[in-house]
């Protein structure tokens, strides 16, 4: 299959307030869910890419602050560099992974239903993303 998309999420550094928070961005098993992540998305015509950058350090305080850690950018649809809570928004059931595969399903297959960057919407904290 040709690849007909190309995205990139990039995982933040990033420093813990609150252990209760706490997700191993660097362990094993994220490791392996990325891996599957990746070749799933690959089977559908999509190459993600995976950077890290530890310029920037997001502070989690909150589930909100841990969606902020990570962005996901497709420049062919004019998104660029935007969290996770902006382009799933509120997260219901709290659990990263889930939220991380919804936001990159979205931007791949329906990037027409997120809001343009420079429209308001209360969903991340400073993470400057824009939203």
């Amino acid at each position: 299959m040709s690849i007909g998309k190309q995205i990139v999420m990039t995982i933040h550094e990033h420093k813990y307030l609150r252990n209760d928070w706490y997700f191993d961005f660097t362990g094993q098993v994220f490791q392996e869910y990325l891996v599957n992540l990746i070749e799933e998305m690959q089977r559908l015509g999509v190459l993600l890419t995976v950077m890290h950058n530890s310029a920037s350090i997001i502070t989690i305080n909150s589930y909100t602050d841990l969606l902020n850690v990570v962005k996901i950018s497709s420049p062919q649809d004019g998104h660029s560099n935007q969290c996770i809570g902006h382009i799933i928004g509120k997260s219901p059931q709290l659990k990263i992974m889930e939220d991380i595969r919804t936001a990159v399903r979205r931007v791949a297959f329906a990037p027409e239903t997120i809001a343009p960057s420079g429209e308001f919407r209360k969903v991340c904290h400073n993470c400057g993303c824009g939203c």
